[in-house]
C-alpha cells in the first residue's frame, strides 16, 4: 500500500482537510506481556561468540568456546531483570547479555544446564505471571 493510501486511511475524512500540511508519524509500541522467541543452540563458529560480544570482559584464559547460548526475548522489555534472576536460580549458567532497554537475555553454560535455565524461565513466565510464550526451539538434549 503506498504512502498516500496509508494517510487516506489513518485519517479518514480529515485528510483532504490535512493535505498540503506537514505531518509527524510517530510510530508507537505498545508491549504486551510476551516471550516472543526462545531458543538454545550450541554454535559451531567462534566467530558466534565474538559477534555476540561473549567474548568482552571475561577473565583472561577463559574460553567459552563450546557453550551452549541461550537467547530469551521479552517484552515488556524490564520483564529480562526477573528472567534473568529466574534463569542464573533455576541452573548453573552464567549471564552473557541483559538488556533490560529491548528486552533481550542471553545466558551461557554447559548444554543441558542452559536448555533447563531457558524452559524454567519460559514456563514460569507463562503459568506464574500469565505471559504468552513461544516454543522453546533449537538444540536440546
Amino acid at each position: 500500500m503506498d504512502a498516500v493510501r496509508v494517510l487516506e486511511k489513518v485519517f479518514g475524512q480529515d485528510y483532504n482537510s490535512l493535505k498540503g500540511t506537514r505531518l509527524r508519524m510517530t510510530r508507537l509500541r505498545i508491549p504486551g506481556k510476551e516471550i516472543c522467541m526462545a531458543h538454545v543452540f550450541t554454535p559451531m563458529d567462534n566467530s558466534v561468540y565474538v559477534n555476540l560480544g561473549l567474548n568482552i570482559g571475561v577473565h583472561e584464559g577463559e574460553d567459552h568456546f563450546g557453550e551452549a547460548v541461550g537467547i530469551i526475548r521479552f517484552t515488556p522489555w524490564e520483564a529480562v531483570i526477573a528472567a534473568a534472576d529466574i534463569a542464573i536460580k533455576s541452573a548453573n549458567v552464567q549471564l552473557g547479555f541483559m538488556d533490560r532497554f529491548n528486552g533481550s537475555l542471553i545466558i551461557t553454560g554447559d548444554l543441558t544446564q542452559v536448555t533447563t535455565a531457558v524452559r524454567s524461565t519460559v514456563e514460569c513466565f507463562k503459568n506464574d505471571l500469565g505471559f504468552t510464550v513461544s516454543e522453546v526451539f533449537g538444540t536440546a538434549p
